[in-house]
């Protein structure tokens, strides 16, 4: 119960300092900032190399790649169809193909299925990231750089710049040579911050003034982010019969709301931010009736 409440007040709190100037307009840069360069690349480090690999366990990994095709595919095929340029189109793979398995998946999963599974929650969450800050950095940059003009080298260059991802390589480098978990209680502290700090910053940048000329984008968006990306992941779990806590779990997770370091990347890379953050607020509202309903389902039927 802490965690929903939590997710609703940073987020309001947002909202509500941005509306009565609390904070500058601006504010959320520096937020933004401080996630990038440390908060997520503390969690990499925090929790990496603790994953413990086997056969089924593979099974998040290949979801949330899924989870990324089908987003890709929708947000080309809808660019395709609506004649929308790459900043848009760029802005739709970033909403559709990457889902908040850490901010709002890690409270959601420990109040559905406990907190014991949270392993595999992680799992989820780190595919999903090292997918985001691959894919969805280039996805950004292309867009930035104006589609054909993204060179090779410019796109590895930032790239390989971006912070979450150096530490990505670094932990699944190093980890096998260093005990990182001696920096635990630094790691901790730094990791505490991503979830307050990620929804307040959304909360700063929501507005709901205008949604009724985005709301074909953002009701498209979210049908595929909460209905039909966790149908894809939940009819592939039963024809491998993966049942129980790891399809569960993985099912769950791909139907989250879009994740909000999507809204972050796109701020940083210039795509459309009103769109994407009206698209993670209002998936985050409607998630927590759908992620209730996907509950349902997956205990009567990964739970016989």
């Amino acid at each position: 119960m802490v965690n929903f409440v939590m997710i609703i007040l940073c987020v309001l709190f947002g909202m509500l300092f941005r509306k009565y100037n609390v904070v500058p307009g601006d504010a959320h840069k520096g937020i933004n900032a401080w996630l990038i360069y440390l908060a997520l690349p503390a969690v990499s480090f925090k929790y990496l190399p603790k994953i413990d690999w086997h056969a089924e366990m593979l099974f998040p990994v290949v979801a949330m790649c899924i989870v990324w095709a089908g987003g890709w595919i929708f947000a080309k095929f809808l660019s395709q169809l609506k004649g929308y340029r790459q900043r848009t189109r760029s802005t739709f793979e970033l909403a559709s193909g990457y889902s908040n398995t850490s901010f709002i998946g890690f409270p959601l999963v420990a109040a559905y299925f406990g907190e014991e599974n949270l392993g595999i929650a992680m799992i989820c969450d780190q595919s999903s990231f090292i997918i985001l800050s691959t894919a969805g950095i280039i996805s950004a940059l292309k867009a930035k750089e104006q589609g054909a003009n993204a060179h090779p080298k410019i796109v590895l260059r930032k790239l390989f710049a971006f912070p979450p991802l150096i530490a990505c390589i670094l932990v699944l480098s190093l980890s096998p040579f260093i005990n990182f978990s001696l920096a635990d209680p630094l790691f901790d502290m730094f990791v505490a911050t991503l979830s307050p700090l990620a929804l307040f910053s959304i909360g700063l940048q929501m507005r709901f003034q205008g949604w009724q000329k985005q709301f074909s984008q953002i009701s498209m968006t979210v049908f595929y982010k909460l209905l039909v990306a966790p149908l894809l992941i939940f009819i592939l779990a039963l024809s491998i019969n993966i049942k129980g806590d790891i399809g569960s779990v993985t099912v769950l997770e791909a139907g989250m709301p879009t994740l909000v370091s999507s809204g972050i990347i796109a701020e940083q890379y210039g795509l459309n931010t009103k769109l994407i953050n009206l698209i993670i607020g209002i998936g985050i509202v409607i998630g927590m009736l759908t992620t209730a309903i996907w509950q349902a389902i997956l205990k009567g039927v990964f739970y016989p």
